[in-house]
């Protein structure tokens, strides 16, 4: 965990991070111990210049009470987690439906905190979940007036439309392998393990949907990396756990896409402000510099494979404070 926490402190200033850990993030003390805890492998708590900041996110498990989701939101945490049982990494004490956190959902309305949510339906085709599972958002969306929700790492079309036919308080999160990469990228030549991700990259057409929106300065459409390592063996064992370890080359290579798409100009919105603003989180303070300088991605950082190894980017990146 320190080395990739450590990691993503080079580029990012901030980061939500996810608490489908093992055991979950899912009471108070476990808020406080995971923030102080990567505080602390960052080496950069209470450090001067502008430090890095693990917004903590807790994992809503079916049954959780108002009280616990409240102890939560004084702990510091900023968002609660939806998982679908089954979805996705452990997810198995996930939630089966929205009825069985009713009550944790008001709560997480009443305190202002927002709704992240892993929207995929495990139990439709694999490249039909998202779809599947757009009743279940609806149901939250209509039950919870107030509350403000982002579904994460949308990767269709369909998907991107409805968050975008919701209330403003819907936004979408949106990856860098998610706007960069297809089916073809993943499973054309030979499977790329590294990029076997949930949900899965999709269509052309989808990923040229989420370019729109992105490039388009939508508000409600931000920047999220998901990204999530896994040990370079396990990537390559019969079984292969779902994560896409993103977060090394993951500013670089957008830089890139939309320098060649002529929407340079959008990156640092979607980046760095639309999110923040959405999160109500004030803006970034601190400085990221793109050069445009060629490196070649390791094949191997952190123990993990990372998205795009062995490929030589266009641009670095660097944070300065």
């Amino acid at each position: 965990m320190g080395a990739y926490a450590r990691r993503h402190a080079r580029t990012f200033g901030r980061a939500l991070v996810m608490p489908n850990t093992v055991p979950p993030i899912a009471s108070a003390p476990q808020v406080e111990a995971y923030r102080a805890e990567i505080a602390e492998a960052t080496g950069m708590a209470g450090a001067r210049g502008q430090p890095f900041e693990p917004l903590v996110a807790f994992k809503l498990l079916p049954g959780m009470s108002a009280e616990a989701v409240l102890a939560c939101a004084a702990a510091g945490a900023v968002a609660g987690k939806y998982y679908p049982r089954g979805a996705t990494t452990n997810s198995d004490d996930g939630v089966a439906d929205p009825s069985e956190i009713r009550e944790a959902l008001g709560a997480m309305e009443d305190a202002g905190l927002v709704l992240s949510v892993h929207a995929e339906e495990p139990s439709a085709p694999v490249l039909s979940r998202e779809e599947a599972f757009v009743p279940k958002l609806e149901a939250i969306v209509s039950g919870h007036p107030r509350l403000r929700m982002v579904v994460e790492h949308v990767s269709t079309a369909a998907l991107l439309d409805f968050v975008l036919s919701c209330p403003p308080r819907v936004a979408a999160g949106v990856t860098a392998h998610h706007l960069l990469f297809t089916l073809d990228d993943l499973l054309g030549e030979a499977m790329d393990p590294a990029l076997y991700c949930k949900p899965v990259v999709k269509t052309e057409r989808d990923r040229d949907a989420l370019r729109e929106a992105v490039f388009s300065g939508e508000r409600r459409v931000f920047f999220g990396s998901d990204s999530a390592p896994h040990p370079a063996a396990s990537k390559l064992a019969p079984r292969i756990p779902a994560g896409t370890y993103s977060s090394p080359a993951a500013v670089p290579a957008l830089a890139g896409l939309f320098e060649s798409c002529g929407a340079l100009g959008a990156l640092e919105s979607f980046l760095s402000e639309r999110g923040a603003a959405f999160y109500c989180q004030p803006p970034p303070r601190g400085r990221l510099e793109l050069e445009k300088r060629e490196w070649k991605v390791e094949d191997e950082i952190d123990g993990a494979t990372p998205m795009l190894a062995g490929k030589t980017l266009a641009w670095s990146a660097r944070r300065l404070g």
